[in-house]
């Protein structure tokens, strides 16, 4: 997949700003974002923001969509 910050940030229609808030756990995103996000990283929400998730959508920044797609 490799998206970057920006890439994954302009498929669910929020800055990239936005991503890095969410990444950081610095912002909850709403339901539909946090849809969106699962969506285009190929996840579930319950795997990006569930119990024992890592805080955000991807510690580490946009590698780590990378690294979702190869652990597939």
């Amino acid at each position: 997949m490799g998206l970057t910050q920006a890439e994954l940030a302009a498929a669910a229609g929020v800055t990239r700003q936005t991503v890095v808030a969410v990444e950081a756990g610095d912002y909850a995103p709403s339901v539909y974002l946090a849809l969106a996000l699962a969506e285009r990283l190929g996840r579930s929400v319950e795997e990006l923001f569930g119990h024992g998730a890592a805080a955000g959508v991807a510690t580490g920044g946009a590698g780590e969509a990378s690294r979702n797609e190869e652990n597939r």
